[in-house]
């Protein structure tokens, strides 16, 4: 068996889906998740993305039916979580609104992030280190932030806390380590970007965010594509098991073997 089959066979990706089929399944798998925790609801953050925006969208439908069929109220609650002045926070709250999101709420994470950037860079003068914190350091503070702030919220409130992360981060570790990678369910996972990018549209996503370029939103003027030198079209294809450029294939599988630590399980002695 070849790399590119056992990351297939491991992530378990399909070549063709049923957009009505796939929604029906994560809605439902949401929905038992969220029974058996018992739990009130689910927490999803919108950063108003195509991966937030789907998820939240199913988000609202399973507990909908789950307020429906129990008689019991259940919450999707959507946050929007700029860092200072976001330049696209309507998009969040389009689809909020797209959804019909009845809770939301926005916690601006600016200050809490350069609170902890200032304590790391006074950190870094005691061991004779006179700079910033770097800007892809700093970018996963940002992404820990959010993290911290969404547990706290869940806790409170008894929610799940749900990822965006699917199959085409999964393979590429584009994700941060106990940040946005941190959750406790995954809707999306067996699904390339060109899916989501599918579900999206069948859900009724917004056009604004069905066209944005995909972004980790962690520093100005980055995007998925150009930070990791991979379209999501050749990702796409490669977890469908088709053919890719040899060179393509070779930064995938290169990418793959060094973000291995994301997501094995914490290792022990």
């Amino acid at each position: 068996m070849s790399l590119q089959e056992e990351i297939v066979k491991r992530f378990g990706v399909q070549q063709q889906i049923d957009e009505a089929a796939e929604v029906r399944k994560r809605v439902d798998f949401l929905k038992q998740y969220v029974k058996q925790s018992g739990t009130s609801g689910l927490l999803i953050a919108i950063s108003g993305g195509i991966d937030s925006a789907v998820a939240a969208g199913l988000c609202k439908q399973a507990t909908d039916e789950l307020t429906a069929e129990t008689g019991q109220p259940y919450m999707t609650l959507g946050v929007f979580q700029p860092y200072g002045q976001q330049e696209d926070i309507q998009d969040s709250y389009a689809v909020a609104k797209a959804f019909n999101l009845e809770h939301t709420v926005e916690t601006n994470i600016e200050e809490a992030v350069n609170e902890i950037a200032l304590e790391s860079e006074h950190a870094l003068k005691q061991i004779g280190q006179y700079r910033h914190l770097s800007i892809p350091g700093k970018g996963n503070v940002k992404a820990r932030v959010r993290m911290v702030t969404q547990y706290a919220l869940a806790f409170d409130l008894n929610l799940l806390v749900v990822g965006t992360d699917h199959a085409s981060e999964a393979l590429t570790g584009f994700y941060t380590k106990w940040g946005d990678g941190a959750v406790d369910i995954t809707p999306l996972s067996s699904l390339n970007k060109r899916q989501v990018r599918q579900l999206a549209r069948h859900l009724g996503v917004p056009e604004s965010v069905l066209d944005k370029a995909p972004t980790a939103g962690l520093w100005a003027g980055q995007t998925d594509e150009k930070e990791l030198g991979i379209s999501y079209e050749h990702n796409s294809d490669y977890l469908e098991g088709k053919e890719v450029p040899a060179d393509v294939r070779e930064k995938i599988e290169r990418q793959y073997h060094k973000t291995e630590h994301k997501r094995a399980i914490i290792p022990g002695i």
